[in-house]
């Protein structure tokens, strides 16, 4: 392996509670909300969705259903309603959380239960969004591939490989359209730093560092002991879903305070909205949760299938919460005409050491480096001037897409699939996965895609498969 040489509220009316499992009150619903992605203007190779057609008619836009929309949810659903999707129903454990959401799109029918929803409305939507907390994402996909609505999920796909691989058979066998919103890798900066790469630009790449500035959330620390009372506008039962039971804490404990490393704008609510990506339970730590952006490219650029080998160095591990950084080392086999390569990621504030070519010597708080035999790009960046310069003009070959939402409206219109389908998103899935259970396990983990286990640590395989409470299950 070639070495760096560097420089060292109360319910809203009309919402179906899961307590009460009344049915859905009814609502008008709007017609002719303003769609169609927007331009990317650039004299590039570009798919018909990016070029842009005016306003979507009535008549072709989908409903869409939004389960999970009072946090990132929110944002991203506008971003659906823009690329031509009408926002026809609204789901959310949290209905003061959910607000904002709801005032945004008053006509949109509203419900506690995602199962409730998609019996009630499943004959009068075409798609679902799914915005919850990870630990909640396969059940929520799986029983919406049942009724086959096309399917956009956050990132990363699942909690588990196992249901990784149940969500995307499920997505085969429905044959809808799929999305997982990873940073795309079909925008200008992605496709020019696979068109540089495959045209030799630096060379064979045998090391790849990605890094990320996350978590912006506790990690590192034990369950606050006590509970909290549940606030009404809260079903804590529905929100907990497949995950062990344990008790609502929304403050806290004095003793807790001081080992937050972030912000006190996240101090309050130990789980639930935010910072339910520390707890193993419910979400998947920084990797995680900016993993699946990051290597987007690269596994592109690179022809990334799985590793075989996966290592991690990291802060202290607690059982139930993820290190407060973490270094995982990732060894993937040959392919087609690529050598063996290393990928590295690292959170935590931790970062690669800096090449001498980094003016200041000062590298970006998030990025990705790939070292090749003959330089190093920094993203799409080629590090060398000379090379640079000699490179300038390799031919823009790769279509330049709309962007997560548009590319997922394309496909439900008909078009060619997204770019980060469920399909595509897998490995990504794997990736980030694999990494926290050789975080959590603190050896070198050997893996056989073929078996789909550790062929060496047996300890390790609890984690590809984690049991599910009473009254949850994958095949419900």
């Amino acid at each position: 392996m070639a070495q760096l040489q560097f420089f060292r509220s109360p319910v809203q009316p009309g919402v179906v509670s899961s307590s009460s499992r009344a049915g859905a009150v009814a609502m008008s619903r709007r017609q002719a909300i303003v769609g169609g992605a927007a331009a990317l203007a650039a004299p590039l190779i570009v798919s018909r969705h990016v070029l842009g057609q005016g306003p979507t008619a009535p008549s072709e836009q989908l409903n869409l259903a939004g389960i999970g929309v009072g946090g990132v949810g929110f944002s991203q659903l506008q971003a659906c309603e823009k690329a031509g999707f009408r926002i026809a129903v609204l789901c959310d454990v949290d209905q003061q959380y959910a607000k904002r959401a709801f005032d945004r799109w008053p006509q949109a029918a509203r419900y506690r239960d995602f199962r409730e929803m998609l019996q009630a409305e499943g004959d009068k939507i075409d798609a679902v969004y799914c915005g919850t907390p990870d630990h909640s994402h396969a059940v929520i996909c799986l029983a919406a591939l049942r009724r086959k609505k096309h399917l956009c999920c956050v990132k990363p796909l699942t909690r588990t490989i196992h249901e990784r691989r149940c969500v995307v058979e499920a997505a085969r066998a429905a044959g809808v359209a799929t999305q997982v919103t990873a940073s795309p890798n079909t925008s200008e900066v992605a496709c020019r730093t696979c068109e540089l790469i495959w045209a030799g630009a630096i060379g064979p790449v045998r090391e790849v560092h990605t890094w990320s500035n996350r978590p912006l959330w506790p990690q590192g620390m034990a369950r606050p002991a006590g509970a909290d009372p549940v606030p009404s506008h809260l079903d804590w039962d529905l929100w907990i879903g497949p995950a062990p039971m344990r008790p609502f804490k929304d403050v806290w404990p004095e003793d807790h305070l001081a080992l937050l490393q972030v912000g006190a704008r996240h101090s309050r609510g130990v789980y639930h909205p935010w910072n339910f990506r520390g707890w193993w339970d419910f979400g998947t730590g920084a990797l995680g949760d900016m993993g699946c952006h990051h290597v987007n490219t690269p596994y592109r650029a690179l022809k990334l299938g799985s590793p075989v080998r996966i290592h991690a160095s990291s802060t202290r591990v607690l059982p139930e919460t993820a290190p407060l950084g973490s270094i995982v080392a990732y060894d993937f086999p040959a392919r087609e005409d690529m050598p063996p390569v290393r990928l590295v990621w690292y959170d935590g504030g931790v970062k690669p050491p800096c090449p001498p070519e980094i003016e200041h010597r000062a590298l970006p708080d998030e990025g990705t480096l790939y070292v090749g035999d003959e330089g190093r790009m920094l993203g799409p960046k080629i590090l060398d001037a000379q090379r640079a310069a000699k490179f300038e003009n390799v031919p823009r070959t790769l279509p330049r897409r709309a962007g997560t939402w548009g590319e997922w409206y394309e496909a439900c219109r008909g078009g060619e699939p997204a770019g980060c389908n469920f399909e595509w998103a897998g490995p990504l899935t794997d990736f980030v996965l694999l990494g926290n259970i050789a975080i959590r396990t603190r050896k070198m983990l050997h893996w056989d895609a073929s078996s789909r286990d550790f062929t060496d640590a047996p300890e390790a395989n609890k984690y590809l498969q984690e049991p599910y409470r009473d009254g949850w299950s994958l095949d419900s």
